[in-house]
């Protein structure tokens, strides 16, 4: 009898594709056990699709396909060890910490990131972008004028924007700016507002911006030879707090914008519709996944039911939860990096809440801050938040424990992190420049901070944050489309 061919199952004997269609719904844990039984066993349990499979069911090395390793049930167990070793640098605040080196005379504006690219804006008129990924933290400049325009002063920047292929800001005056990455530090489109642009939103899958200045939300998408066109514009009777693109809209652009007590869905070929509407209830915080959105509103008037979270299924256009029973306004709410049925807020009251979808129910509530809460993320075990006084806090939320902790004296209006590093930004309340007399440490501190935390690297994170990484530092390889664009002889 050939083994391969025919194996031992019991009291049968079973061809080995289908002994593999048996073995394929077992875990790790009982594919090992499996392979104690027999020399037939121990064949099948470590086949090489079996592993693979694995691989692909826990997130390691998605882009790859099974021929590219030769031994899949070793390449699983070192990406474990590799995530074995990150959780631990997160709990122990294990890593370097840096900061991005700022503009001098000017003040932080607005920070977002995507992927450990970062990009902020400053009341100089500047922009920067920084790859956090190649630590070479010398940040080229993104010019806001084409070549020919004459130079001059700016005005503030207020919102910026980045994903993988562009980079958009918008200006006080209703000026847009969009980069592509790939091509130059020159915008390759420009469009003017007529009034200030109040919320700006760029998909993190493809190439669709959308802004909302006065009554007006102007959603703008590549055309046929990829240039940048109108594909919709919405007329809104509130002006906009809040705007964010669906992301997953495969037919056309899909988006959910908020105004005073308001909320719009915008789809670009149908007018707006209105997704929610309670007479003196504000939106005080929003977030869309692929098929939700969840939004914060503030209860006034003689009935007073608390301020609560609403979740909208955006296919159906109507309320599937309502969470929370809060005092103080909902401040921010992470939907789309959330795992599963759960979701993270954090309020004015200084917590930060988990609510579970499946019961409408909160499921974890921290006492996490001394003031309002300003930002918060969470994946399937930690929570990052950031408050108005300044503190960023790790809290392992299995747990119920914080894990650490940071504190910079602006409040934290961005946070950003996968599983090895974290991003922060500390935006001050006032855009005024201060003493410039001042060492350039103590105008950064005071004028914005952005913080990269780098959890993969095999070093103690230091209490006292340490200062900007010099430029004449050594620069490894870059691997990011933007570094092609702007080589370090022309920075």
């Amino acid at each position: 009898m050939n083994e391969m061919d025919d194996v031992p199952f019991f009291d049968i004997q079973l061809p080995y594709e289908l002994a593999i269609n048996i073995f394929q719904y077992l875990n790790r844990r009982e594919l090992g056990r499996c392979a104690q039984v027999s020399k037939t066993w121990k064949v099948i349990a470590e086949d090489e699709v079996l592993w693979y499979r694995l691989c692909q069911q826990e997130g390691h090395l998605p882009e790859s396909s099974i021929s590219d390793y030769s031994c899949w049930k070793l390449v699983f167990q070192e990406c474990r060890a590799k995530e074995h070793m990150l959780r631990t640098n997160w709990k122990n605040r294990k890593g370097a910490v840096s900061e991005l080196e700022h503009i001098p005379d000017a003040v932080l504006c607005d920070v977002h990131s995507h992927d450990g690219v970062v990009i902020a804006g400053y009341t100089s008129g500047d922009v920067r972008v920084w790859d956090t990924r190649t630590w070479d933290y010398t940040a080229p400049f993104l010019e806001s004028e084409f070549e020919e325009d004459e130079p001059g002063m700016q005005p503030y920047v207020s919102f910026v924007r980045i994903n993988s292929s562009l980079a958009v800001a918008a200006y006080e005056d209703g000026f847009l700016n969009i980069w592509n990455l790939r091509t130059g530090k020159y915008p390759i489109h420009r469009f003017e507002h007529d009034a200030r642009i109040q919320a700006l939103a760029l998909s993190q899958e493809d190439a669709t911006i959308a802004t909302a200045s006065a009554f007006d939300v102007v959603m703008l998408c590549p055309n046929e030879e990829g240039n940048l066109q109108i594909a919709a514009e919405f007329e809104v009777q509130k002006l906009v707090d809040y705007l964010e693109i669906v992301p997953d809209t495969e037919r056309y652009p899909v988006a959910v914008a908020t105004a005073g007590d308001l909320v719009y869905l915008l789809k670009a070929e149908d007018s707006a519709r209105t997704l929610h509407y309670v007479y003196g209830q504000p939106v005080t915080c929003l977030d869309v996944s692929a098929n939700q959105a969840a939004f914060g509103v503030k209860s006034l008037g003689w009935v007073y039911e608390g301020n609560k979270i609403l979740v909208y299924s955006l296919e159906a256009e109507r309320c599937v939860s309502k969470l929370g029973n809060a005092l103080g306004d909902f401040s921010c709410v992470n939907l789309r990096d959330s795992p599963p049925s759960l979701m993270v807020s954090g309020n004015m009251d200084r917590r930060v809440r988990i609510h579970d979808l499946r019961t409408d129910s909160i499921a974890l509530s921290i006492s996490a801050h001394q003031l309002g809460v300003s930002a918060v993320q969470m994946d399937d075990w930690k929570i990052v938040s950031g408050g108005e006084e300044g503190l960023v806090s790790v809290w392992d939320y299995r747990m119920s424990r914080k894990l650490w902790e940071v504190h910079s004296r602006h409040p934290v209006r961005h946070i950003s992190f996968n599983s090895h590093s974290l991003i922060t930004a500390h935006v001050p309340y006032e855009r005024v420049v201060r003493n410039a007399d001042l060492d350039n440490f103590a105008t950064h501190r005071r004028h914005g901070l952005i913080q990269a935390h780098a959890l993969a690297v095999d070093q103690l994170a230091q209490s006292t944050v340490p200062i900007c990484r010099s430029a004449c530092d050594a620069m490894p390889g870059y691997n990011y489309d933007l570094a092609l664009a702007f080589p370090p002889d022309s920075i």
